[in-house]
């Protein structure tokens, strides 16, 4: 079966089509990152070209994201020549059930949390995976960190019991670096985080963390794609 017929693939597509068609003509867009974020991306471009969708502007939340839009003909602009942000769309890696989230798997969690937190409204598009009781049993939180601060920042992290990971690149010798340069560190907690809330507020206040990825209370819509029968399928949660 081909990637197009896949299931999984046109339930992503689905999805992200569905998060596209909410976007208005006129509005200033925030463009997230990742596998289901780009096929939205997609989906916008092409609303551009039929004429459906006018006026859109977008702000994007990686490089990676950068370069798709320009390619599928999205005017661009960037925080520092706008007031607000109309509508953020973005993936996680995980969604609890207060829909609070766990992201930065492609290390562009710092950016993405400031477009969506300067934005009117926040769309998270998932597949059903991405669902959980409970934050980081299963998925790392991942925290960028200053390179200079690497050393003290695992300690404190240790210090909260978290288990702490250096992420390493893939096919490059060396840690990931950031689109700010800086480091990741993958965290564990073993039992879990309890309290999302107070958790994100200890570890942006240890000093040489620039952002970690829980993202808390910013959440209004979540758009989560399922195969049924075979078939893909888009139902909605919302705060």
């Amino acid at each position: 079966m081909s990637a197009e017929l896949d299931p999984a693939t046109l339930m992503k597509k689905q999805v992200g089509a569905a998060a596209a068609a909410m976007v208005k003509s006129g509005s200033i867009v925030g463009l997230g990152t990742g596998s289901t974020a780009a096929f939205m991306i997609q989906a916008l471009g092409d609303r551009l070209k039929s004429g459906d969708l006018t006026d859109i502007q977008g702000v994007t939340t990686s490089f990676q994201g950068e370069v798709l839009a320009r390619e599928c003909g999205i005017p661009l602009t960037t925080l520092d020549m706008i007031d607000g942000i109309d509508i953020a769309i973005d993936g996680a890696d995980e969604v609890d059930p207060d829909l609070n989230l766990i992201k930065g798997g492609g290390a562009a969690h710092t950016q993405e949390k400031l477009v969506e937190a300067f934005s009117k409204k926040f769309i998270v598009i998932v597949d059903s995976g991405k669902l959980v009781n409970k934050l980081n049993l299963n998925f790392l939180l991942p925290v960028e960190v200053i390179p200079k601060a690497l050393n003290p920042v695992t300690k404190a992290i240790e210090r909260l019991n978290g288990k702490v990971t250096l992420r390493m690149g893939v096919k490059k010798s060396g840690p990931v670096v950031t689109d700010q340069g800086n480091l990741i560190l993958d965290v564990k907690f073993a039992n879990g985080i309890d309290n999302a809330v107070e958790l994100e507020k200890t570890l942006n206040n240890i000093p040489g963390v620039l952002e970690n990825g829980l993202f808390v209370n910013m959440v209004d819509l979540v758009l989560v794609g399922e195969v049924i029968d075979g078939q893909p399928a888009v139902r909605e949660i919302r705060r």
